[in-house]
């Protein structure tokens, strides 16, 4: 099993500190995800991203790093994986400082640290065409002549970090992430901040979409599998592959967004058995009721790896028996037992003592 020890990273940070300007910052990252860590002496005080300083806030490049600021969440050594990769998915970051018990920073992690060591995980071996069918949001693009202010407009209402730049046939152009529009919207709202004639401006809303994108697309079909996408993303270095037909007509994008949310998945899918003997129909139903709670308890709980639920009906009807066992990913397992005429009332007393 992965440590989060084992893959931290503790050298070629890249650190800034609060008195830098925001500009300045930015200018040494390398994708739309990545953070600057910054510090005063070796205290870590926030971040700063492009997407927290320039499409959800308004920051100007010229601004001190100081009151650009992100608080990303709090991470600690001795969290399990699957909390870690939550962390990440939520803050939509993918580069996040990690902390001793003593609250002192020890190190960073990232989304590709992890990927790698799990790269060649089962949980990726299913079909392309199988993950885009469970896929709830649709696919969002923009024409490479479309205004570039229209881009800015979408990644800012659908917090979105890339899009699908196609030509007015719908084949595929090229990728626009936030990245590619930092020095834009560093300049635009350098300008703003300072006051400019209307001439000024108009010409920033005259620039396309085409004159940011990458035209280098990492692309794979249907038939392909997800470990075959994974396996690209880590060798390229790059954040996405964009799914296309034959006719080179986008139809999705696995990102690495995606590919942490199946280790999430694997994570939960615990082996939850459950055993029963002589139960009557009414038995059934109570049962299944209350294994459908034990199941969501196990998922949450990071240490238990097996959990085991028997329940035996004797003297039809007149006595219950209930054995709860868990097991744990070190150390001894924990096993409840319960006896009584009321299932109901079993049940309802292992809820009680959080089993």
């Amino acid at each position: 099993m992965v440590k989060l020890s084992d893959i931290l990273k503790t050298d070629d940070i890249i650190k800034v500190s609060p008195q830098d300007n925001l500009s300045s910052a930015l200018s040494k990252l390398t994708t739309s995800h990545d953070a600057v860590f910054v510090f005063v002496k070796d205290e870590f005080k926030g971040i700063v991203n492009p997407y927290y300083d320039l499409i959800k806030s308004s920051y100007p490049g010229n601004a001190k790093v100081e009151h650009c600021l992100f608080h990303p969440p709090i991470i600690k050594k001795n969290y399990p994986l699957s909390k870690v990769v939550e962390l990440l998915i939520e803050s939509r970051i993918h580069y996040l400082p990690v902390f001793d018990e003593q609250n002192k920073f020890a190190g960073i992690i990232s989304a590709r640290r992890i990927l790698i060591r799990h790269q060649y995980s089962d949980v990726f071996k299913v079909s392309i065409s199988e993950v885009l069918r469970k896929k709830s949001k649709p696919l969002i693009t923009v024409l490479e002549d479309d205004p570039l202010v229209k881009a800015i407009g979408i990644f800012k209402d659908t917090k979105i970090s890339k899009l699908i730049v196609v030509d007015k046939n719908f084949k595929v152009k090229g990728i626009l992430t936030h990245y590619d529009i930092i020095k834009y919207l560093v300049a635009h709202k350098d300008s703003m901040h300072r006051g400019t004639r209307l001439s000024q401006k108009t010409n920033f809303h005259q620039l396309k979409v085409k004159q940011f994108s990458k035209s280098y697309v990492l692309t794979l079909s249907v038939n392909h599998s997800v470990s075959e996408a994974l396996n690209l993303i880590l060798t390229r270095r790059i954040g996405s592959v964009v799914i296309i037909d034959k006719d080179r007509h986008p139809i999705g994008i696995i990102t690495t967004r995606d590919l942490l949310k199946f280790l999430i998945k694997k994570e939960q899918e615990k082996e939850v058995q459950l055993i029963s003997r002589n139960l009557s129909e009414k038995s059934r139903q109570i049962v299944g009721g209350f294994f459908n709670h034990f199941i969501a308890r196990v998922k949450r709980v990071p240490t238990v790896e097996k959990a085991k639920l028997l329940v035996v009906e004797e003297k039809q009807g007149n006595l219950f028996k209930v054995v709860l066992s868990l097991i744990p990913k070190k150390g001894p397992q924990k096993v409840i037992q319960k006896e009584g005429r009321d299932l109901n009332k079993i049940f309802s007393t292992i809820k009680k003592d959080k089993a």
